[in-house]
């Protein structure tokens, strides 16, 4: 090691194998090593979410051998903390000449000229990268207190997040893996959400909580067999006070991250039919106290309690919306859902706008199931942390299966209903891990 010089490694260091300690010793052989450490926020902006934490994560990187100093690198981009420390040498895999990573690269270069500072560029070794690693920690799966922190982690990491509904394994599956990838980002849902609506309608009841939570549960731990995603719970009113800290608990110890709980009483109806049918909100005291009691009754920091504000469902007008919002957050929601029967989002807007104005704090979900077309970016400049899709997968589930099923009465056999609207077989044997 050449005594008083520094070189520079930048790793998110989640899961360390062989072609990280190669860069590291390489790194160790030019000076003493520095490492920037991908915060969780700079991870998250093009991959999930890390396994470990920073703080995890800055502890085992710190006790590798050669290192002497670990400091947060808060983006892909190796500047700031380059100008900061002004290495004489920055170690890197050779695997980030094209693909998202080379503009970091052509950056990294220019700015070391500043200093006469150099690139050392180790080759990538092969037989081993993080994607396979974090697909066979899938196959693993996780526990319910990993899962439950997901949530929270996620919010203090990304400016916004994704959530898709699930209302079976094979939904839930497709959520965990759906993913677009392009030159510049990737993405993919961030977690996953249980309808009161979709899983009484797949199991053929009516969306009037005929469904028990006892039955809520076992659809939740059949999706969470196949998943390692996040999930938020549908939780309607939240029945009597009582009964709700009892669901919280379950929930919790089940290991899903949130509840949200709508501010009615009565007979649960859809909020989409809004006045066409009687409902009834709920008084801004009980609610608060309902909420209060949950998260008293919670083990765990990391469960969220979610109000769900109705007063623009129910055409009780902008100021009672923001009324009660500011009166849940006050009783200790988690964050609020704000909802709409209309086809365009200007409420919505408005009441993010107004919102925000006081409380810039309690992160706002929304479920454009009607005004859906705001394009995730929009809903991030609005101030919104949270967008759930939340019916979508079995509404299309649905014209699907009866598409087949008209198309085998029509044609008295099955072949035309599989060459024109079913997967090969073999494809189903290969969905599933373990089938094969």
């Amino acid at each position: 090691m050449k005594k008083n010089k520094i070189a520079y490694v930048a790793l998110s260091a989640d899961l360390l194998h062989h072609g990280h300690m190669n860069v590291i010793s390489k790194a160790a052989e030019l000076g003493n090593v520095v490492i920037g450490l991908l915060t969780d926020k700079a991870i998250a902006k093009y991959k999930r979410l890390p396994h470990l934490d920073y703080k995890k994560r800055e502890l085992i990187v710190a006790n590798i051998k050669g290192v002497i100093n670990v400091i947060p690198q808060k983006s892909m981009n190796h500047k700031d903390n380059l100008k900061k420390i002004r290495p004489d040498y920055v170690v890197h895999g050779d695997d980030w000449k094209i693909g998202i990573q080379s503009k970091d690269r052509a950056e990294v270069i220019q700015t070391l000229k500043e200093w006469d500072g150099k690139l050392i560029e180790v080759p990538y070794t092969h037989g081993v990268d993080s994607s396979s690693l974090n697909q066979s920690v899938k196959r693993i799966g996780t526990t319910p207190n990993v899962r439950l922190s997901q949530l929270r982690r996620l919010l203090a990491a990304k400016e916004i997040i994704s959530i898709n509904e699930v209302h079976n394994g094979l939904s839930g599956l497709i959520t965990e893996t759906a993913c677009i990838k392009t030159d510049q980002d990737l993405s993919e849902f961030d977690g996953m959400w249980s309808s009161s609506l979709t899983d009484s309608t797949a199991k053929g009841m009516p969306d009037i909580e005929a469904v028990d939570i006892s039955s809520r549960l076992s659809t939740v731990n059949q999706i969470f067999e196949v998943t390692t995603k996040p999930m938020v719970f549908d939780g309607d009113t939240g029945g009597k006070t009582e009964i709700f800290n009892f669901t919280v608990k379950s929930l919790e110890r089940t290991g899903i991250s949130a509840v949200v709980i709508e501010d009615k009483i009565g007979l649960k109806k859809n909020s989409l039919l809004g006045n066409e049918v009687p409902q009834s909100q709920d008084s801004i005291k009980n609610f608060q106290e309902k909420i209060s009691s949950g998260k008293r009754s919670q083990i765990t920091n990391d469960f969220m309690v979610i109000a769900r504000v109705e007063s623009l469902i129910l055409e009780k007008g902008m100021n009672d919306a923001i009324k009660r919002a500011h009166a849940y957050a006050e009783a200790g929601a988690d964050a609020i859902m704000i909802h709409s029967r209309e086809k365009e989002p200007d409420e919505i807007f408005e009441f993010c706008k107004l919102f925000k104005e006081s409380d810039k704090q309690t992160p706002i979900m929304v479920v454009p199931s009607s005004f859906n077309t705001v394009h995730i970016d929009e809903w991030k400049e609005k101030g919104v942390r949270i967008v759930c899709h939340a019916n979508h997968m079995l509404r299309s589930a649905y014209p699907a299966m009866l598409k087949t099923a008209m198309s085998i009465l029509e044609h008295g056999r099955s072949k035309e209903a599989a060459d024109e609207n079913c997967m090969p077989i073999k494809e189903i044997l290969e969905l599933i891990p373990g089938t094969k």
